[in-house]
């Protein structure tokens, strides 16, 4: 026999009810988050490309690779069109964009040769060129590929940053690493400088570090002064990219 089931059961005390704890997650929020296509983006910047790239071949048909391809300018377009090169190919390919520290070096650079050029170049006495070809045909090649290496390409590059590109993402330990390509700039210039045979015209590429002009202490003073500058903004864009807000559109 089974025994009588009690009408009353008995008091049964009720289980803590707590709310499960959640773990920190160690996974980005891109891995989760699918990334989209932006042709628009793509394009705006596979134009920036091909206007960097076509700057870079005027001055080279016109002034003869091995010189021009040593200013650090032509140096920043170069390094400019790629990484905007890449970036269409993502943004066409729905592919999440290149690291932070690229495309900010990328940027960094054009701006301080575009800074440089309008500060400390474009009144020089005597008159700072590259000393690109004297031919009559193609004389006014030569400002239109100045004036975008200088102005338009840097102030393109900036756009695309502010609008197309999403906040928050360098650091402020990445602006000592950006200074190692100017430093090894400076090493480079100044040992080809010192290469070069002592007749040679403009054997340094930039009149504050000529150094048969001006010795090494003045030349060196300038490069800590330039080295300085170039953290500065390196910090100040760093500060932006914490600061800008989000933009709301995507193209």
């Amino acid at each position: 026999m089974t025994a009588p089931i009690p009408r009353d059961l008995p008091d049964i005390p009720a289980l803590p009810r707590t709310a499960p704890q959640v773990l920190p997650s160690v996974v980005p929020a891109r891995a989760v988050v699918p990334p989209v296509r932006r042709p628009l983006t793509a394009v705006y910047r596979l134009a920036l490309a091909v206007l960097a790239t076509a700057a870079v071949l005027i001055e080279v048909l016109l002034g003869g690779p091995t010189r021009v391809l040593s200013y650090f300018v032509i140096q920043s377009t170069v390094l400019l069109a790629l990484v905007t090169l890449a970036s269409a190919r993502r943004a066409w390919t729905a592919r999440h964009p290149l690291p932070g520290a690229v495309t900010g070096a990328a940027l960094l650079y054009v701006v301080v040769a575009s800074l440089v050029h309008h500060i400390a170049l474009a009144d020089a006495a005597p008159a700072y060129a590259m000393k690109a070809g004297s031919g009559r045909g193609a004389a006014w090649l030569e400002p239109v590929a100045g004036h975008l290496l200088h102005t338009v390409l840097p102030v393109a590059a900036l756009l695309d940053w502010l609008v197309l590109t999403p906040p928050a993402r360098m650091h402020l330990r990445q602006a000592t690493t950006w200074l190692l390509y100017p430093l090894a700039y400076l090493a480079f210039t100044l040992t080809r400088g010192e290469l070069l045979p002592g007749s040679t015209a403009a054997r340094y590429l930039y009149p504050f570090l000529d150094v048969a002009r001006h010795g090494y202490r003045s030349v060196l003073a300038n490069a800590l002064l330039v080295g300085l500058a170039i953290y500065a903004v390196a910090v100040l864009l760093v500060a932006l990219d914490h600061t800008r807000p989000k933009t709301r559109f995507r193209l």
